[in-house]
């Protein structure tokens, strides 16, 4: 409850005083509490703008205030993560909230390492607050969720023991090398105080967090009592009046000045802070200023009147979100769907109708924290279901009635596929404003991140890419052979490439994909896909094939062994940049026998000259531009998993040694060079 006349809510949030937006000084009860509502940059989309609250004493974005519970009134706002020797990040420490009313909650925070052979403390100008240590154990295939057991991060609760006095609001974050031990994982070491219930929710990685600059922490807020003493005074019989708020002085110390919470009695409500806040229905019984009878009379009346009204709103307001409901259901395709249902295209058991309710639960309505990623089909979240399962949610962008075939054709073909390496789809809701997917949730992000940030603590092997390349060619294999129908997926990238707990490849993405008859050969569609990875004879010609999938699976086969972005910058001549077809460069370095100069350092070291060559070879062929000469996914997957099985030690010596020559012949067709730049630029 604001001040009257007073802003209510900044970004979704809501403002009760003693929290208050300016520039009106009355709707806020100091400096303090000062809110600022600003337009900020949305954390996954420079171009989306979006209001936030910010407490203006301290710059913090303010993400939810909380009410009063346990004896304590709290704030959520958004701290900075702590970043030691890290490519591209600001070393912040937490933020110093001196002189303001807040201090960090001991209760609901917790301080978090993530380094391996080191030490992390947290202190402040009295000294430690707390501590942790963690040891090294380089496997990547561990799950660090929480980051319990102190194995390459450490975690330490804040003592309930503190003196309040001294570490209340001042804080810094060290982390030094232990001398017995070293990080082989890299330089690039973090620290930080984060809300413990929001990490346990959010996070299937602790080691996420370095893709973000800030994690949500709690702080609690306490009135100084001497600034706010006057309502205490004005009331010493705080428990002859009911509707009277009951504050509470000496709950706390902190420095030289005594605090105060005030709540409203039991059986009350309102906003303890503003005068006469608590209500309650019988205020006026047994008062001197009208006959005990006829005010219990006319409060009853007006209670069954209020109630009455209140019960007609409830039912036109529940029709029409009813009607709003069936409404969105038939503009986001439902009746398309519900063909597809009864034609038995779609498989029943594998896709769930899911209830709005359900979902902005599962999301916290989907809450900015919750975002794992966007893109042109819409934006993805995190979710949990009230089963406890966690789930990716993704929700369209705004579509038009040309686009929701596209959604209904994802529902469908996802549920007429059931491999291991293709994600699964677990239902839709279609009573929303944009329609939303329900998939299963995928935790170590998409295989782009992987390669092109290079991401020290889990460093793509040869191993790995072998399998995942191996993984992926297989799914696309089904796809094309496998099925009851051929499907083609039309934008394979390594962003539609998911990688789960044990780094098994996961392809995602079927919005533009189309199953065909047995009897077909090709598409003739409106050219869609991400430029790089086009096939150039579909974007000259717009028939789609199954050799056009196989042109950009060749494209990530690439990407796995350079390491390269598909289209990148490069510094020209004059003062622009020139951009980068990673076709063109790898073809001429083919072409010119460069190629153990493009390759990445890591797969030049861990991979055999035999192994690379075959690879490389057969990406070649691959990106052959004319699609008749490219191979089949099926041939693609079984030269993937012969490469992979002369790794095993059951394979001879002599037969992981043969040698393979690069293939000149036809390997690119008739297309010199130039003619490759020329096509690469045209998309």
């Amino acid at each position: 409850m604001a001040k009257p006349n007073c802003t209510t809510h900044c970004g979704g949030v809501a403002i009760p005083y003693p929290f208050g937006i300016g520039p009106n000084k009355d709707c806020y009860f100091d400096e303090g509490f000062q809110i600022e509502c600003r337009h900020t940059n949305s954390t996954t989309s420079a171009n989306y703008s979006r209001q936030a609250p910010f407490l203006k004493r301290v710059n913090l974005e303010l993400l939810s205030i909380y009410p009063f519970k346990d004896g304590r009134q709290s704030v959520r706002v958004k701290n900075p993560i702590t970043f030691f020797s890290c490519e591209g990040k600001e070393t912040r420490q937490p933020q110093n909230l001196t002189g303001s009313p807040f201090i960090y909650s001991q209760t609901d925070n917790i301080f978090i390492a993530v380094s391996c052979g080191l030490s992390a403390t947290l202190t402040s100008d009295h000294g430690t607050v707390a501590e942790c240590g963690s040891i090294c154990r380089n496997n990547t295939n561990r799950n660090f969720r929480n980051c319990l057991g102190g194995i390459d991060c450490c975690r330490r609760t804040l003592p309930n023991t503190w003196d309040r006095r001294k570490h209340s609001s001042a804080f810094s974050i060290k982390i030094q090398s232990n001398s017995s031990t070293s990080d082989p994982m890299g330089n690039c070491n973090y620290a930080f105080l984060v809300e413990e219930e929001w990490l346990r929710i959010n996070l299937s990685n602790v080691r996420d967090v370095k893709h973000r600059d800030n994690v949500p922490v709690v702080l609690d807020w306490i009135l100084n009592a001497h600034d706010y003493g006057e309502r205490y005074r004005e009331n010493p019989d705080l428990t002859g009046n009911h509707s009277t708020p009951l504050c509470t002085r000496n709950l706390t110390s902190w420095g030289d000045r005594t605090t105060m919470i005030c709540a409203c009695q039991s059986g009350m409500e309102g906003n303890p802070y503003l005068l006469q806040p608590c209500q309650d229905i019988d205020e006026c019984k047994g008062s001197n200023k009208c006959g005990g009878d006829v005010c219990l009379g006319s409060g009853v009346a007006l209670l069954l009147l209020l109630i009455g009204a209140w019960w007609v709103h409830k039912i036109v307001k529940k029709r029409k979100t009813i009607a709003r409901k069936k409404m969105f259901f038939k503009r986001n395709g439902g009746l398309l769907l519900e063909q597809q249902l009864s034609s038995g295209e779609v498989n029943v058991d594998k896709v769930k109708l899911f209830n709005s309710k359900e979902l902005e639960k599962a999301t916290n309505n989907f809450s900015i924290d919750r975002i794992l990623g966007q893109g042109g089909q819409g934006t993805v979240y995190k979710g949990m279901l009230a089963d406890g399962r966690i789930v990716a949610i993704k929700k369209s962008e705004k579509v038009d009635k040309s686009k929701l075939s596209e959604f209904i054709n994802e529902v469908v073909i996802l549920s007429q596929i059931i491999h291991r390496n293709v994600v699964q789809i677990m239902g839709c809701c279609l009573e929303t404003e944009v329609p939303l997917l329900v998939y299963e949730f995928i935790p170590n992000g998409t295989l782009s991140q992987f390669i092109q940030e290079q991401i020290e603590e889990f460093p793509l092997t040869w191993d790995m890419r072998l399998q995942i390349a191996t993984e992926i060619a297989g799914a696309l294999s089904y796809l094309h052979s496998g099925a009851s129908f051929p499907i083609y997926h039309r934008d394979i990238k390594s962003a539609n490439i998911l990688l789960d707990e044990k780094y098994s490849a996961k392809i995602a993405d079927f919005g533009i994909s189309r199953s065909i008859s047995i009897d077909q050969t090709h598409l003739t569609t409106r050219v869609h896909g991400t430029f790089g990875y086009l096939d150039p004879e579909y974007f000259q010609s717009s028939q789609y094939t199954d050799k056009s999938d196989v042109y950009s699976c060749g494209v990530v086969l690439v990407e796995l062994l350079t390491g390269q972005k598909p289209i990148s910058a490069v510094t020209g001549s004059s003062e622009e940049e020139e951009r980068r077809s990673l076709f063109t460069y790898f073809i001429t370095a083919m072409q010119e026998d460069r190629l153990f100069n493009v390759v990445d350092a890591r797969v030049l070291k861990e991979g055999s000259e035999t192994e690379i060559q075959t690879v490389a070879n057969l990406a070649r062929r691959c990106l052959n531009l004319n699609g008749r000469n490219r191979p089949t996914m099926r041939e693609v997957t079984s030269e993937l998993e012969a490469v992979q099985m002369s790794r095993k030690p059951s394979f001879s010596a002599e037969q992981n040694s043969e040698g393979v020559d690069f293939v000149e012949d036809d390997a690119v067709g008739h297309w010199d060079v130039e003619s490759l730049s020329e096509v690469s630029a045209s998309y």
